[in-house]
């Protein structure tokens, strides 16, 4: 045994679990932590400029990381508060991170001392476990436990807060004996997984709902599989996008009321039978229940046992991590291949793939301001199958998801439930830290972009490239088009006339406010406008060259139209086309890329 702070004992114990990126900012009620991280030297800390960017760069992390788990620090009091949204945004998409926060000393914590808040009170409700730390001897205890909770079950964040004096205290401990507690995870019984198939092989026109669940447990290999073994298309969620390519054959496209394609919202509508691995039934996924379920039969698998049933009734319900249900089916259903026990879905499959070279929405324009429609195209020819996108919120997001292409597991990184403005920057952030050497995109609106555009600095600070598209049509997109319902438009417009940018003759970009190019660039980082459609290819293209050079991130911020309306509805049998379709291949190139194997 050896004699240590609780802080010494904590940061060894951070290291073993293999947690060993941290984001966040000093401050007096957390420097004992800071000086244990110092002293034994095995987490790297990414100073932030904002606390909740700090837990925005965690849940980046984590979301990019495959396995390990990020960490927030802050100080007592506000710094707390501030990562209130950080630990909504990753609860709600099931993504573990640990937020380790200072504390006035104990005998204060009822006295109303400086920054001395029931920080465990407030973030109880967002996390598998928040806990004040009162005796010393308990602190290898709380993060032992705090790495189970985060990664057993459905995954999640934890909240740990140190009082001071707590972090100061000595304590026994034994780093070289220490073992992480095992972790639970459900998993399917072979007669559950041959039942699920039952149903499955009883219907001609099935369909799987790949959700994040199983992006979480690392089974998008094992999805693929078991899509090939039964010959059955695949619709990925918002969260489980990527799970399966875009370009597989069998790749039939998403389903929803705003993040959707045509045909996957039609191949969902001609099917009788879906199994959802690893979804909640998200109403923006599902629209009108009626609508979503009639004439089907489901089978629901969640490792969660309470998602089963919380939406609507399945009727199956089978509780299991994702990658233990899919062995388990995939084990039955090599069997029943071998026995010729399958039914042959080609027909139905071909069907699906045949919507998916037709149904699309057209993406080439050439007007200028230029419509949103033209960044995703190119964007699409500019950026590789290996791109990884980050996103959140706003018509950005929504447009970027019906024209983008994703082509692997944890490439589409998006705060899906939550969905907090500024979230995008910061979590590119984590991303690159958890992805070093790929490429990584955010795409952000003017307003999501201006939420946290401090942490921009973080990236020339450290050297986190990355390529940031700004699509800015100096308004709050999402929220005026939402105001059409209450035929008024307010308080959503974002433009004025800067007096520090001069009127250019012919610029589409006057009067619209904010120049992201000079504080992009006053935050040490390197920044482009476009706007004319053609000019983006070539953009993009300097973006790349730029973000090599300099290891910075790089904004290209795209001058678009004021005002574009979105496809979208309240029923998958009813989204609203405002623009007009593609009439041919040659209007949407995004279908070439979304069929390049069929």
């Amino acid at each position: 045994m050896t004699r240590m702070r609780t802080v010494d004992a904590a940061v060894l114990i951070l290291e073993k679990e293999g947690a060993t990126e941290a984001f966040g900012l000093p401050g007096a009620a957390i420097n004992p932590f800071y000086s244990a991280m110092r002293a034994h030297g095995g987490i790297r800390h990414t100073l932030a400029r904002h606390v909740e960017g700090a837990s925005h760069m965690a849940d980046g992390y984590t979301r990019a990381a495959d396995g390990n788990i990020g960490v927030c620090i802050g100080t007592s009091g506000p710094a707390g508060t501030d990562m209130i949204t950080g630990l909504y945004a990753a609860q709600a998409d099931s993504v573990p991170i640990l937020c380790i926060t200072g504390q006035a000393p104990v005998a204060k914590l009822h006295k109303e001392d400086f920054q001395a808040v029931g920080i465990d009170a407030i973030a109880r409700p967002l996390t598998k476990m928040a806990m004040t730390v009162l005796e010393p001897a308990q602190v290898p205890g709380a993060f032992q436990q705090a790495f189970q909770l985060m990664r057993s079950g459905r995954p999640g964040p934890v909240l740990i807060d140190l009082p001071i004096d707590v972090q100061m205290a000595e304590i026994e401990f034994d780093i070289e004996t220490y073992e992480p507690l095992p972790v639970v995870k459900p998993a399917a019984t072979r007669a559950q997984a041959a039942k699920a198939l039952d149903l499955l092989t009883a219907s001609e026109r099935p369909l799987i709902v790949a959700g994040g669940g199983i992006i979480n447990a690392g089974a998008s290999d094992r999805l693929v599989e078991l899509a090939e073994l039964l010959g059955v298309p695949v619709v990925p969620t918002l969260m489980g996008w990527g799970a399966i390519a875009d370009d597989h054959p069998l790749s039939a496209g998403m389903v929803g009321l705003q993040t959707s394609h045509r045909y996957g919202n039609e191949s969902l509508l001609a099917s009788d039978f879906v199994i959802g691995i690893g979804n909640r039934w998200a109403n923006r996924h599902t629209g009108g229940l009626d609508t979503y379920t009639k004439g089907r039969t489901f089978v629901h698998i969640d490792i969660e046992p309470t998602q089963i049933g919380r939406v609507f009734a399945p009727d199956y319900g089978i509780v299991s991590d994702a990658a233990a249900a899919l062995d388990a089916m995939i084990a039955v259903a090599r069997e029943r291949a071998t026995a010729g026990a399958l039914p042959d879905y080609s027909a139905w499959a071909g069907d699906c793939r045949a919507r998916k070279a037709t149904l699309h929405r057209k993406t080439h324009f050439d007007n200028v301001p230029i419509k949103p429609q033209r960044v995703y195209e190119e964007m699409n020819r500019a950026f590789g199958p290996d791109t990884t996108y980050v996103t959140t919120i706003g018509l950005s997001q929504i447009a970027g998801a019906q024209m983008l292409h994703v082509f692997g597991p944890r490439k589409w990184i998006n705060a899906g439930q939550a969905g907090p403005l500024g979230w995008t920057g910061p979590a590119a952030l984590g991303v690159v830290r958890g992805k070093p050497g790929e490429t990584v995109v955010a795409l952000s609106g003017d307003y999501d972009f201006q939420f946290m555009i401090e942490e921009l600095a973080v990236g020339a600070q450290h050297k986190l490239p990355y390529i940031h598209v700004v699509v800015n049509n100096s308004y709050l997109g999402l929220i005026r088009q939402s105001q059409r319902g209450f035929e008024m438009e307010a308080h959503v417009s974002l433009a004025f006339d800067n007096i520090n940018t001069p009127h250019v003759e012919g610029s589409s970009a006057n009067g619209y406010g904010v120049d992201h190019v000079k504080v992009a660039e006053g935050l040490g980082c390197k920044a482009i406008r476009v706007e004319r459609p053609d000019d983006l290819g070539a953009a993009f293209a300097e973006a790349g060259a730029l973000m090599a050079e300099h290891q910075v991130p790089v904004v290209v911020e795209v001058i678009l139209e004021r005002i574009t309306n979105i496809s979208m509805g309240v029923q998958i049998d009813g989204v609203n086309e405002f623009e007009e379709l593609a009439a041919s291949p040659d209007d949407a190139p995004t279908a070439i890329l979304s069929l390049a194997k069929v």
